[in-house]
C-alpha cells in the first residue's frame, strides 16, 4: 500500500515536473486574436501615411510627366530642332538645362556652378566638417570638468532655427559701403587695415560661407552622437593599450574610431540626407542668387517662382531618387545591429 501510494505521488512529482517544463507554455487569451486584428491596430497610422505620404508621392511623380499646369502630356513642351525627351522632357530640362555643352571644359565648369555641383559641394566640405568637429567636440567635452555644459552650449545652434540662423549669419557677412561696415565679419577686416568681401555674392567662396554656417548648426547634433559612443569604449581597452605604451593619438586612431566606426557610418548618412534636402538655409541668405542654387531650392524655384509644376515635380523626383541609398543604407545598419544583439 506504501509502495503504491509512493509510486503514485512519484508520477504526480513527474507529472507537475512536464507540465512546468513544457517549451510552450499556453497563449493568454488575448494574444488568440488571429491574423487580421493586428493590422487593425496599424489601420490609423496606414490611413495617415497613405494620405500624407504615398498619395503625394505618387501624384508628385505623375506630375513629373506633364506640363507646367499638369493639364498635358511634358511632350507637348517640346521644341523644334532641340532635344527632346518625350515625356521624359522635364527630367531632361531637369538634368542638362544647367549645363553648358559646348565643350568639354565648358561643361565640367558649368556642371561646378550648377544646383548639382554645388550640392557636391555642401556633401562633401559640410560632412566632413559637421562630423569632424563632432568628433573633436565630443571627445573634449567628455576631459572636462563641467562636460553637461559644454555638451549643452555647443548644442545651443540646432536650437535655432535654420531661417534664425540664416538670418544672422547674414548680418555677419554684411557688405556696407567701403566707408561703412555694419557685418561684423567685414568690421573686424577692416578694423585690421583689410579690404572688405562681398561674401555672399563673390564665386565661388559665397557657397562655402554659408557651408559654414551649416557646419555652425550641425557640429553640435553630431557632437552628441558621437559622445554617447564614446562612452560605450571599454575603459579596459584604454587603459591596457596606454599602458602598453601607445600614446593618446594612436589609441584615437587604432581604437576608439574602430569601435564606433559603425556610429561615424549612421552620422555620415544622416548628415548627406540632411544635405541633400537642404533648402532653409540657401533661400534666406542667397535665394538661390549668385550660384549658389541647390537642388531642393531649384526646385522651389521651378514650382513657386517660374510655376512650372512638371520641371519642379521632376526635380523633386531626382532629389528623392538621390536619397534614397543613403536611407537604404542607415536602415540596413540599424537591422544589423538588432540582429547582433
Amino acid at each position: 500500500m506504501a509502495a503504491s501510494q509512493a509510486n503514485s505521488n512519484i508520477g504526480m512529482s513527474g507529472k507537475r515536473k512536464r507540465k512546468q517544463a513544457s517549451p510552450n507554455p499556453p497563449v493568454p487569451q488575448i494574444m488568440k486574436q488571429g491574423a487580421f486584428v493586428p493590422w487593425l491596430y496599424l489601420l490609423p497610422a496606414l490611413a495617415v501615411m497613405t494620405f500624407f505620404i504615398v498619395y503625394p508621392m505618387i501624384n508628385t511623380i505623375g506630375l513629373s510627366f506633364m506640363n507646367s499646369d499638369g493639364t498635358a502630356s511634358a511632350a507637348t513642351t517640346c521644341r523644334d530642332g532641340q532635344p527632346c525627351w518625350g515625356v521624359f522632357e522635364n527630367y531632361r530640362y531637369a538634368l542638362t538645362d544647367e549645363f553648358n555643352t559646348s565643350s568639354p571644359a565648358a561643361l565640367w565648369k558649368s556642371f561646378w556652378s550648377s544646383s548639382y555641383g554645388n550640392t557636391i559641394k555642401w556633401i562633401v566640405v559640410m560632412v566632413f566638417g559637421t562630423v569632424t568637429v563632432g568628433l573633436a567636440f565630443a571627445v573634449l567635452a567628455d576631459r572636462v570638468k563641467y562636460e553637461a555644459l559644454a555638451k549643452a552650449v555647443l548644442f545651443m545652434p540646432m536650437a535655432i532655427s535654420f531661417v534664425g540662423a540664416g538670418v544672422i549669419w547674414k548680418f555677419v557677412y554684411d557688405y556696407g559701403t567701403s566707408q561703412t561696415q555694419i557685418g561684423l565679419l567685414n568690421s573686424i577686416i577692416t578694423s585690421l587695415g583689410g579690404r572688405p568681401v562681398a561674401w555672399l555674392s563673390t564665386i565661388p567662396i559665397n557657397t562655402f560661407m554659408i557651408v559654414i554656417v551649416g557646419i555652425w548648426i550641425w557640429s553640435g547634433f553630431c557632437m552628441t552622437i558621437l559622445a554617447a559612443a564614446l562612452k560605450s569604449v571599454p575603459d579596459e581597452i584604454i587603459e591596457a593599450a596606454r599602458v602598453d605604451g601607445a600614446a593618446e593619438w594612436t589609441v584615437f586612431w587604432k581604437i576608439i574610431v574602430p569601435i564606433i566606426l559603425p556610429t561615424i557610418t549612421v552620422v555620415v548618412t544622416t548628415m548627406v540626407i540632411n544635405v541633400l534636402k537642404l533648402f532653409d538655409l540657401v533661400y534666406v541668405m542667397t535665394g538661390g542668387n549668385f550660384k549658389t542654387d541647390v537642388i531642393a531650392n531649384r526646385m522651389y524655384t521651378e514650382m513657386y517662382k517660374n510655376f512650372n509644376v512638371g520641371r519642379g515635380t521632376a526635380v523633386a523626383v531626382i532629389l528623392v531618387v538621390a536619397i534614397i541609398p543613403f536611407i537604404y543604407l542607415n536602415i540596413k545598419r540599424f537591422l544589423e545591429q538588432e540582429a547582433s544583439r
